[in-house]
């Protein structure tokens, strides 16, 4: 192990060159800590459409979503999937100390992940308390989410709805897919489809098609093509989020 002035020094290594350390829940860590958690991840990428962990399965891995975006699914009593939630870049995924995956996650995009076995996580955890800590921090900040998103989808209007949504994907997926100037319209690569985005927001494929129109027409957003979207004037698409 390499020290310099009496610190360990983290090896070039899945933590020492991790794109999204400073933001991830190991973002608490010092470097002796790092150099404990590094002993047990380890990098794996995955493609769009592959699942992750199955609900109903033992709960055996964990981690860090390094790019790319993930999906939470929930099936629901006549069979039909839901999704109920999206992790981005610096996410935490898994649940230590559960039995039982509840959610299937399934990568939306290509993806990397850094992956822990659970045990091996939980025995650092129990170690290091600011991570543990931090992790039951952004434990309530999920639920804070969720429960934000059941009001969403109880009271606002589809354009609204809609709205809200590209401003966050804006900020989320606009950090690593803009192709703008820094006070130019925004462009970025939405990581859902049209049904995707209906089946998130609770709408149909149609409706989802019908507000994006407006907004092109409204001069709100562009559509290059493809997944492409560019968010033209911010100020009003966030009134639009507020007051459809």
């Amino acid at each position: 192990m390499a020290m310099l002035s009496g610190k360990a020094m983290i090896p070039n290594d899945v933590c020492a060159d991790c794109a999204v350390r400073d933001r991830a829940l190991c973002g608490s860590l010092d470097d002796r800590a790092l150099i404990a958690l590094n002993t047990i991840g380890q990098r794996r990428r995955v493609t769009r459409g592959q699942t992750i962990a199955w609900a109903g399965e033992e709960a055996v891995i964990c981690g860090n979503l390094l790019s790319g975006v993930l999906k939470l699914v929930a099936a629901t009593a006549d069979g039909r999937e839901q999704t109920v939630g999206l992790l981005y870049p610096a996410d935490f995924f898994g649940q230590p100390y559960a039995g039982d995956v509840d959610f299937t996650l399934t990568a939306l995009t290509d993806a990397e992940l850094c992956v822990f076995p659970r045990a091996a996580f939980e025995r650092v955890l129990d170690d290091h308390q600011p991570m543990e800590r931090l992790l039951l921090q952004r434990t309530f900040e999920s639920l804070n989410e969720a429960r934000g998103r059941m009001l969403v989808l109880a009271r606002k209007s589809a354009g609204e709805k809609l709205a809200g949504f590209l401003l966050d994907m804006a900020a989320r997926a606009g950090a690593s897919g803009c192709r703008a100037s820094r006070d130019g319209p925004v462009t970025f690569d939405l990581p859902l489809t049209r049904g995707q985005i209906a089946d998130v927001l609770g709408m149909t494929i149609e409706t989802v098609s019908r507000q994006l129109t407006r907004m092109k027409q409204s001069g709100v957003i562009g559509l290059p093509g493809g997944r492409a979207i560019t968010i033209s004037d911010r100020e009003a698409l966030a009134a639009r989020a507020e007051a459809a």
